[in-house]
């Protein structure tokens, strides 16, 4: 999904934004930033793209302790999609039908910990031929641009458009909770080792998250154990 930027610096907010090259030189209510270095190692394309920035209303939904420079992700989009699906599910239930629910896995975190003081430069990535960097300007369609989810912004726009959250938890507590060793007893070695990555918490299993919501209030199998909606 795609995310806004914002950027606080000197204790003014800003949002982010990308302009061509030279684009609105000199206008006094914007700040130019040149791409900044990557981290990969691969040849970097030259770009004529720049981060701008412009003072703005828009703030986190939480209040970032502190005057130290600070960057963040928003998710308006997200929580719009979230909206969306809630539309669907209820027209479901006015035409007689019995509703559905919504199951939702992606890395992330609580709202607590997303907008953490020390998380200062927010959650933006790239990722390229197995490496990564912060700098999304650079070799421009070439690599894949992530941000983690905030969990309880999604939890909450879910119940703002009147739907029921019927769990959060790690991939890893859903993924065991569903019956995967079972599943993996007569498994061959290499299925086995794939499935660990999904539980283990080094590689997926805690980083990953799952959280579902529905037209009616019911307790999924996935959350029976280790359920952490008191955490969003």
């Amino acid at each position: 999904m795609p995310v806004q930027l914002l950027v606080r610096k000197s204790g003014v907010w800003f949002e982010r934004g990308v302009v061509w090259q030279d684009a609105h030189a000199g206008d006094d209510d914007t700040h130019m930033l040149t791409p900044s270095h990557t981290t990969s190692h691969t040849p970097s394309l030259p770009t004529p793209l720049q981060w701008l920035d412009r003072p703005t209303d828009l703030r986190p939904p939480v209040d970032i302790e502190g005057e130290h420079d600070y960057q963040c992700e928003i998710h308006n989009q997200a929580h719009a999609f979230v909206n969306t699906l809630a539309d669907r599910l209820q027209a479901s239930v006015a035409q007689g039908g019995k509703g559905g629910a919504v199951f939702l896995i992606d890395y992330g975190f609580p709202e607590a910990e997303y907008f953490h003081p020390q998380r200062h430069m927010g959650t933006l990535m790239c990722h390229q031929l197995h490496r990564s960097d912060a700098n999304p300007l650079l070799d421009v369609g070439q690599k894949d641009i992530t941000a983690h989810v905030n969990f309880t912004g999604i939890a909450l726009a879910a119940q703002d458009a009147g739907l029921h959250v019927l769990g959060y938890t790690s991939q890893a507590h859903f993924l065991l909770n569903c019956g995967l060793l079972a599943l993996l007893e007569d498994a061959e070695f290499a299925q086995r080792h794939m499935a660990q990555k999904l539980i283990t918490e080094h590689e997926m299993g805690e980083l990953f998250k799952v959280i579902a919501f529905g037209t009616s209030e019911w307790q999924p199998l996935g959350f029976a154990s280790g359920d952490r909606t008191h955490r969003l």
